[in-house]
């Protein structure tokens, strides 16, 4: 669907240039953003080969582990479905301790493996759990306590002050975060009421005489 998307808009921007005789704008835009993409491209290896350095060291010295410590009883009470001791809950704390360090590169495996993990206990196979939901949505609006691909960002482009949006951005992503969270308590709450659990009759006992 995205891959349809973007055919749209090249062929939208293609037949608007060729409309008013202005095509080669077309052709030195895409070979502009073409050397935009390489030159950002190598001017974020430098930054995410660092900060993924650092993030192996958090594991190497427990950080992570603390981390995860820390936000697993809030781990149980946004996946109560999902058992303490299933292999997904230890993806999905690797999955938020990335985020909360901006390193959503080293984040996104993580989600992926959470989200196999989550699929074994679905029943339905060809829809999506209230866990997945929740891990998606908690995955798209993590609170970033430092938003590392960013600055890697204003860096490649020659920001004076990279590091300055680090309070913006941790308040943004607090409201999307709690927005997320509100959203996904009311979804299910929607979805419990409408598929309550199917409790089995009870087994009836005979008696013989």
């Amino acid at each position: 669907m995205v891959n349809k998307i973007w055919l749209a808009f090249i062929l939208i921007g293609f037949a608007f240039a060729a409309a008013k005789g202005n095509i080669n704008v077309v052709t030195e835009a895409a070979f502009d953003g073409a050397t935009t993409g390489v030159t950002v491209c190598f001017g974020l290896i430098s930054i995410m080969v660092f900060w993924l350095g650092i993030m192996r060291l958090a594991e190497d010295s427990g950080l992570v582990k603390g981390i995860s410590r820390l936000l697993g009883p809030v781990v149980s009470f946004l996946f109560p479905d999902v058992p303490k001791n299933h292999p997904a809950m230890g993806f999905i704390l690797s999955n938020m301790s990335a985020n909360l360090l901006g390193l959503g590169n080293a984040a996104t495996p993580m989600g992926i493996r959470a989200m196999q993990e989550l699929q074994t206990l679905n029943p339905h196979k060809d829809k999506a759990t209230p866990a997945m939901c929740t891990l998606l949505a908690l995955n798209t609006a993590s609170i970033t306590l430092i938003p590392t691909t960013l600055i890697a960002i204003r860096i490649s482009f020659g920001s004076a002050n990279p590091a300055e949006i680090v309070g913006t951005t941790l308040m943004a992503t607090i409201i999307a975060t709690a927005a997320a969270i509100i959203a996904d308590r009311w979804y299910r709450k929607r979805y419990a009421r409408k598929h309550p659990p199917v409790i089995p009759p009870a087994a009836t006992l005979t008696v013989e005489r």
